[in-house]
């Protein structure tokens, strides 16, 4: 189910971002349907729903202008529509804001190489739906560069619904500026806890209760696990786990190697210092225990190709018994493939592995309630700057925020009380689409965007007892005591950091799959972290404090 996420100059870029991600699948997956993206909505209400009053526009808006708009395309819709025009969600939209827009897509996986042509050509549309914390030099090089609008001298009058959000959240609203004040897009805001974890171990549960075993806990509890999954049930891929873009993609939070007190990433250690994990003692305990799995058997033998089709083949057909996947796009999408095969099948939840039996994990999977998905920034020289502020404020409104979450009632929900309840069209589609593939065509809960996501959304789109039960279990964590906010080095930082970086996790990602793969001895491990030093990663951890800093005096 969940949310990732696809918007990345490449892994370290959202790291520097967001910390973390994981990015999102059908409807909570690293692709873009969330988990992908699950977010929330005001902080005052306990249902989360009631966003803020609009205070400065009347909608529809009476305009014969029409605005241009650029930005991917929902990835659950491929292959469904071809284009924004055609879904139902775009259509209506125009219709309550009373503003025509024309879209534009770049194509699939090509976003960042589209964005860089369309920037170098000067013309520009007048909204942007990217990323601009992982822009080279950050959101503002873009102002500075006159691609973006600084939007602080119009939100008052143009976007009060927003800023009356940001009035009642000052950490959020800290959060979605710069080092130096400035607001640079309309954001994506997850608005409640349950929203902001979507991913974690997967386990077959029927395999467990069969063979007499517990939910796994601890790292040893895991090996003895994998190897009665190995050899009474005869998967041939114990542990399998998306590899792609990057190996093992989906461990980046801190699964596995979180018990030895590291992740994949920049962190927060206990003594209040940011550590670069793969740089880390713990990150050679974490690359030992994998190797010792690999070579007797206990996990995938194609882990460095594995992707999304390769997964879904190995969870299918009984080959793996265990993973570390989304709730809606792991549990929710497998499920159904493991139950056509085995009706007893069950695929559960199991907590983030520690060494210790009731300890509490260090890491785990927990996005910030700001990241950088589904952000929309103006251009600098839109030439309807206040029409597209007006516009891009609905979805901070009351009737916004229930359109984007919702849709439209008696079509996509119906209130029930007070509650607005989803219709059989998202959860039991007639044309047998997917609840991530339907809601896809009526709202943006399942995929972000600029508004403030509804809790009751995800209360109602993981179904079975097994997804929500996920969330609790994944939540137990300490990530919020060590991940990283959402700081950006400076505009002259930027380009040091970025080659810094790309080195960096050039020589990461082939030492990990080398020394895993027993191309290359453990004891390489000391070698290679001299050469990550060589590389100037220690600047890189530099930045990164300044950074901090920054964000800290913001």
């Amino acid at each position: 189910m969940v949310v990732v996420n696809p918007k990345r100059k490449n892994w370290f870029s959202a790291v520097l971002a967001l910390l973390i991600l994981s990015t999102i699948l059908m409807a909570c997956s690293s692709n873009g349907g969330n988990e992908a993206t699950n977010a929330e909505s005001t902080k005052a209400p306990d249902n989360g729903a009631a966003a803020p009053e609009e205070n400065g526009s009347t909608y529809p808006i009476k305009s014969d202008k029409t605005l241009t708009y650029w930005g991917e395309f929902p990835g659950n819709l491929v292959g469904i529509k071809s284009a924004h025009e055609e879904v139902p969600f775009y259509q209506e939209w125009q219709n309550r804001t009373g503003v025509k827009v024309k879209f534009t897509a770049p194509p699939a996986n090509q976003t960042k190489e589209a964005l860089n042509v369309m920037l170098a050509s000067g013309e520009l549309p007048d909204m942007i739906e990217y990323s601009f914390l992982g822009f080279p030099g950050g959101p503002e090089k873009a102002i500075k560069d006159g691609y973006i609008l600084r939007l602080n001298d119009y939100m008052e009058k143009y976007a009060p619904n927003l800023v009356k959000y940001l009035k009642a959240n000052p950490e959020i609203d800290k959060a979605i500026k710069t080092d130096n004040g400035s607001y640079y897009a309309f954001p994506f805001i997850r608005g409640d806890e349950s929203l902001m974890t979507f991913q974690g171990p997967i386990v077959r549960q029927d395999w467990l209760d069969e063979l007499g075993l517990p939910v796994p806990e601890t790292i040893d509890e895991w090996t003895a696990t994998l190897r009665a999954f190995k050899e009474k049930k005869g998967a041939a891929a114990p542990f399998a786990v998306n590899s792609k873009p990057r190996v093992f993609n989906d461990l980046g939070n801190g699964a596995f190697a979180g018990a030895f007190g590291v992740t994949r990433n920049f962190f927060i250690s206990n003594d209040g210092d940011i550590k670069f994990g793969p740089a880390e003692p713990g990150f050679k305990e974490f690359l030992s225990l994998f190797r010792n799995w690999y070579a007797e058997g206990l996990i995938d033998k194609n882990l460095a190709t594995a992707d999304g089709k390769a997964m879904d083949a190995n969870i299918a057909s009984g080959a793996t018994g265990a993973t570390v996947g989304n709730a809606g796009g792991g549990i929710g999408k497998w499920q159904p493939l493991v139950t056509s095969n085995n009706p007893d099948g069950i695929l559960a939840p199991a907590p983030y592995p520690v060494l210790k039996k009731g300890d509490t994990p260090m890491f785990g999977q927990k996005d910030p309630a700001y990241t950088p998905y589904g952000m929309v920034a103006i251009t600098a020289n839109s030439k309807n700057i206040e029409l597209a502020m007006k516009v891009l404020d609905y979805g901070y409104s009351d009737e916004g925020h229930m359109y984007f979450n919702f849709g439209q009632e008696g079509v996509s929900y119906t209130m029930e009380g007070d509650y607005p309840k989803y219709t059989d069209l998202l959860l039991k589609n007639p044309d047998k689409l997917a609840p991530a593939q339907a809601m896809s065509l009526y709202i943006r809960a399942n995929y972000s965007g600029p508004f403030v996501q509804d809790k009751r959304y995800i209360e109602q789109y993981l179904q079975l007892q097994t997804q929500r039960d996920a969330i609790g279990i994944w939540s137990k964590t300490d990530m919020d005591k060590h991940q990283m906010p959402p700081v950006t080095p400076t505009v002259e930082e930027s380009s040091e950091y970025a080659k810094i970086m790309t080195d960096v996790d050039t020589l990461v990602d082939e030492m990990t799959l080398k020394i895993i793969l027993g191309l290359e001895p453990l004891d390489s491990f000391e070698k290679y972290v001299e050469k990550l030093k060589s590389l100037k990663l220690d600047r890189a951890i530099e930045i990164q404090k300044a950074a901090l800093e920054r964000y800290k005096n913001r």
